[in-house]
């Protein structure tokens, strides 16, 4: 819904003062996001949708305080990884991997090389594979990664250039040590 059309957008104005048919029908059109980004965090069907309902009623409970109708996926964003985190949090120790490939996008990279990225992704600091995920499996922009993360656009740049980094040496040390 970020730089979206004007239905989506009349929806959400709805939505804020109080349709429910509105806000059922915007959660409709994104439900598919949520869960692929509360999948990303949890890495377990059942609760990345435990993570989107959570999402889904939280949003709805304060959704008369979005500021920005036009920011409304953005600020589900920020509601979801709260969700996920807390419940990622709660069910330590963390899913097997095996599971995430459900939720990747398709590439040129083969099956292995994208397991020692979702490796590596996966013991990034928090914070770093937050951006990673908003940036390059959600699509988001810098000012969408900020605004979601409630961050200066500057700190995101720099989580962004700090996890690739972190990134390249974890995959590169991994190379190293297969051959």
């Amino acid at each position: 819904m970020d730089s979206c059309d004007k239905d989506n957008l009349l929806l959400v104005k709805k939505a804020i003062h109080g349709n429910v048919n509105a806000y059922g029908t915007l959660i409709t059109r994104c439900q598919d996001y949520l869960y692929r980004i509360a999948f990303l965090y949890v890495k377990n069907e059942d609760l990345a949708l435990d993570a989107v309902s959570e999402c889904i009623l939280q949003g709805f409970q304060s959704i008369h305080t979005l500021k920005k109708p036009e920011y409304f996926k953005t600020w589900l964003t920020r509601i979801l990884i709260r969700c996920a985190v807390d419940l990622f949090r709660q069910m330590m120790p963390v899913a097997p991997m095996d599971t995430i490939q459900a939720a990747a996008p398709e590439s040129s990279i083969s099956s292995e090389e994208k397991w020692d990225l979702y490796d590596a992704i996966d013991v990034l600091p928090e914070k770093y594979r937050t951006v990673i995920i908003l940036k390059y499996f959600s699509d988001m922009t810098v000012s969408e990664i900020a605004y979601a993360m409630n961050i200066p656009e500057g700190s995101v740049k720099a989580y962004l250039s700090r996890a690739r980094k972190e990134l390249r040496a974890c995959l590169k040390e991994d190379y190293l040590y297969a051959n």
